[in-house]
């Protein structure tokens, strides 16, 4: 009996070190990646990948009409990517834009639409990133066609975000401007991604939020600085827009939270998908992300933390 429990014991230490092992090679798969350093394009090569910046390879939400603009277009290797050309006031400093770029540029993650290069000649400036092709986060969940996002994918995109962020923090860019539906991107495979043109610094053109009040965290309204906790709320916001499949504004949200009036701020395409647990769960990690005390917000780490066991 002991030698039968001795074995039972060994058994299930060494299935517990194996599931460690699988964890800690999961995270490095997450970092390796078969992508080319970070590089310098002309913006000859930039313009050819572009069809000349062609009005039909435009992808950004506003079209020509924005101050920056993002195309899609190939490299020379027939890599797909996307190409963000700013408005020719954004970065008057030339040697901000190339460390800023180059920093971000450093960063390799599965969770991320990573960064390839930028173009820094005369007074332009362009940064060339991955090119997801299957939408963004608004698109199927606003805006969708066929049907609604699943319950479990919804999940998907809070973890991997969280994850991404969690990411970032831990190579020293915790923050992320105007974090928003728009800026989650979906791969070949379907899989969520954050972009990474939101990690470049504010630059002069550019405020750190560019949605309504409503949305904007309110110590930025307070002071014009985003922190890493500012993105905790923006965070919080996105799990709302996941619940609701609406984009409602936190106040409103806590509002009903409060009355406990969880089925007004769920998704009506929803029932059924999911247990009221799980529902109950994700409202109060949206609640603790929307706390009006900064401090009081979780960190990325933690958010992965709950939010991995509501994974289906």
């Amino acid at each position: 009996v002991f030698f039968y429990h001795h074995l039972r014991t060994v058994e299930f230490r060494i299935i517990i070190l194996l599931d460690f092992l699988l964890l800690i090679d999961d995270e490095e798969k997450d970092e390796v990646s078969d992508l080319p350093t970070f590089r310098e394009f002309t913006l000859e090569q930039l313009r050819i990948a572009t069809s000349g910046f062609a009005v039909e390879n435009i992808v950004s939400e506003h079209g020509e009409k924005a101050p920056n603009v993002v195309y899609k277009g190939k490299l020379e290797n027939q890599r797909r990517v996307a190409v963000k050309r700013f408005n020719r006031s954004a970065w008057p400093d030339s040697r901000q834009f190339l460390e800023e770029a180059r920093s971000v540029g450093s960063l390799r993650n599965n969770r991320l639409a990573n960064l390839l290069g930028c173009c820094c000649e005369g007074d332009e400036r362009l940064l060339v990133a991955e090119f997801m092709p299957n939408e963004t986060l608004a698109k199927h969940l606003f805006h969708w066609e066929t049907q609604p996002m699943k319950w479990a994918m919804r999940l998907r995109v809070a973890l991997y975000l969280g994850q991404a962020l969690e990411y970032c923090t831990s190579k020293g860019r915790a923050l992320y401007h105007d974090l928003n539906a728009y800026r989650i991107l979906f791969d070949e495979e379907g899989d969520p991604r954050l972009s990474c043109f939101g990690l470049m610094k504010n630059s002069r053109d550019g405020k750190s939020y560019s949605t309504n009040l409503a949305f904007t965290p309110p110590e930025y309204l307070r002071t014009g600085r985003i922190t890493p906790e500012s993105v905790m709320y923006s965070f919080g916001t996105l799990l709302l827009d996941l619940l609701s499949g609406k984009h409602i504004p936190p106040s409103h949200a806590l509002d009903l939270i409060k009355d406990r009036n969880l089925q007004m701020l769920t998704d009506s395409c929803l029932e059924g998908q999911f247990s009221s647990d799980d529902g109950t769960e994700l409202v109060r990690i949206a609640s603790r992300c929307l706390q009006y005390e900064p401090r009081e917000r979780p960190n990325p780490k933690s958010l992965v933390a709950a939010l991995f066991p509501l994974q289906k």
